[in-house]
């Protein structure tokens, strides 16, 4: 395979696109062929369009961006509107359809939109046809899938170390985070249920939260509390305030059975709390001091406290989290790292966000619903301002490389291939069957190369920052040159019954770009494949596993925009 000058006509209206930072993106590759070896030089990378961009710049913000200003359409947009106003920054346009359809397929479910699905939206002339979408997307399996993986990433689904739940804990554990999001459990319900919950680590699932901890003292409890459902960081806390709320942890109790690997998690009422005595003094983190009975369960006292409406701490932090997921910034950022010194960029944006949680009664899928709908998350990528600011108050959608387990989801859609994913804990999974989709994962310790490759979290604190979704040289070279990505083109099914189609080169290019970008090929693109297809340099399916390694090399493939 390979010609550059394919490889780059095609990639390189993605790469002009600038970081949310204001840096840049991408590179551009060279491929040379010396029998079966294959070597790739990283040449530069390409500057971005401005407003003022010239003929070629308006051609790629056609494909990517409405013509017309954006307008804000509920009270999300006029706040963040009223803000950016303020800072003097226009906010972007409107993102074209094939933009959203990927994006929100993305973003909503961690999956690529399949080219009959892509082509369905376009061709909808429905004026509330991205509303009718969203809520079709929020009643997904992958909805499900996707959303589990994300709270197993925070709640640290894993079997072996240091977490060490393990495979039949970490199994049910999954399992009850995926059926309450199914089940669209309150999201306060689901909070207190975690925090409540006594048994065996097997049988009752929930229960397992106090032991997805690393360590396992009352302070420590609380750190993972703190960080989990109110997104503050309280080993940085006063002495005193981490003490007062280790105190409501003080009385839980672990022991095993004759069962192998089973324990239990209790509440035991004898278990003396520091300083002695059988009640539990304890304080809130608002300062508020308690006492406890000891025969009522500390865990109880403080569920109660943070699921109240009244309160700021719990409702604002899953608001401003779920933002953070689908805009890839918090209204506090970062969204594990809430602090006084730490304030909301748009604090009004906050209230709001909380105040709509309240109101519809913890129902998580009303937040998604808002944030989805607006004019501020159907932004285009492309901004239209220099000041950094516009970063921190959204006046754009921020370029963010795919998650490792979308990403190779994706990759083993297009082609029809799978992929591999084992543990090193030998029950009750050592091997994944066939066709397991990544997003699906139960157990952070199942696990695969390319997720490790590309920044899968291991679970091991509940940070975001676990996550990285920076692109990194190895990477690269993955994509670019690695056999297995190799084999997923050559021998993938899917693309060899397109390439055994009926259709000519024009109908099987399209059928590529539906299937990798979610859009067709602009005419330039068409020349250029035309072009190199009639080259002499390559022929027939070469041709075409050139065309789709060069797309799925494309910023544009790779990243959210």
């Amino acid at each position: 395979m390979g010609n550059s000058a394919l490889w780059y006509c095609l990639v390189e209206p993605l790469l002009a696109r600038r970081s949310r930072a204001g840096g840049h993106v991408g590179h551009r590759s060279v491929r040379a062929r010396a029998g079966n070896l294959l070597v790739v030089f990283l040449l530069f990378t390409a500057p971005c369009p401005t407003a003022a961009a010239g003929d070629a710049d308006a051609r790629v913000r056609s494909l990517f961006e409405s013509p017309a200003a954006s307008q804000p359409r509920g009270q999300i947009d006029e706040l963040v509107f009223a803000r950016l106003a303020q800072l003097g920054i226009e906010p972007a346009h409107p993102c074209s359809d094939a933009v959203f359809v990927r994006r929100v397929y993305l973003d909503a479910i961690g999956t690529l939109p399949s080219a009959a699905e892509a082509q369905q939206f376009m061709e909808d002339r429905t004026a509330e046809k991205r509303r009718i979408l969203i809520d079709h997307l929020l009643e997904r399996d992958e909805f499900t899938d996707y959303w589990a993986m994300k709270w197993s990433d925070l709640l640290r689904v894993k079997a072996e170390f240091p977490v060490n739940l393990w495979p039949n804990a970490a199994e049910a554990y999954h399992h009850w985070i995926r059926t309450s999001i199914k089940e669209n459990l309150p999201y306060d319900q689901f909070a207190r249920t975690l925090l409540t919950s006594s048994g065996s680590n097997f049988r009752v699932p929930p229960a397992n939260f106090y032991r997805a901890i690393q360590r396992k003292e009352p302070a420590g409890i609380a750190q993972a509390v703190a960080l989990t459902f109110m997104g503050t960081r309280a080993e940085k806390w006063p002495a005193a305030q981490l003490s007062g709320m280790a105190a409501f942890f003080s009385k839980v109790g672990y022991k095993p059975t004759s069962e192998w690997k089973e324990e239990i998690v209790y509440f035991d009422p004898g278990k003396a709390p520091a300083g002695g005595g059988a009640a539990v003094t304890a304080g809130f983190p608002d300062g508020t001091a308690v006492q406890i009975p000891s025969d009522r369960d500390p865990r109880e006292v403080f569920a109660d406290w943070l699921i109240n409406p009244k309160n700021p701490w719990f409702t604002r932090n899953v608001a401003n989290r779920i933002w953070c997921w689908l805009l890839g910034r918090g209204i506090i950022h970062e969204p594990d790292d809430i602090r006084p010194d730490n304030p909301p960029a748009n604090p009004e944006l906050l209230t709001l966000m909380a105040t709509e949680l309240v109101a519809a009664h913890y129902d998580l899928k009303h937040i998604y619903r808002l944030i989805l709908n607006s004019a501020t998350y159907q932004f285009s990528c492309i901004p239209r301002t220099e000041k950094p600011e516009g970063v921190a108050n959204f006046a754009s959608y921020p370029l963010r490389r795919l998650d490792a387990e979308v990403l190779i989801d994706a990759l083993n859609e297009i082609t029809g291939s799978t992929e591999n994913y084992s543990s090193a804990i030998p029950e009750p999974y050592t091997f994944m069957p066939a066709g397991q989709r990544a997003i699906a994962l139960p157990d952070g310790s199942i696990t695969s190369t390319f997720l490790e490759t590309f920044g899968r979290p291991p679970r091991d604190t509940g940070l975001e920052s676990e996550r990285t979704d920076q692109s990194t040289a190895m990477q690269r070279l993955q994509l670019l040159n690695s056999s297995q990505i190799q084999q997923k083109l050559a021998q993938g099914p899917k693309l060899r019954a397109l390439f055994l189609s009926a259709g000519g080169p024009r109908e099987i290019v399209d059928a590529l770009y539906m299937a990798i970008l979610s859009r067709h090929p602009t005419p330039e693109e068409r020349d250029a494949i035309r072009v190199y297809m009639q080259s002499g340099s390559v022929r027939g399916r070469e041709a075409v596993l050139d065309v789709a390694w060069a797309l799925i090399n494309s910023a544009e493939f790779l990243y959210r925009h």
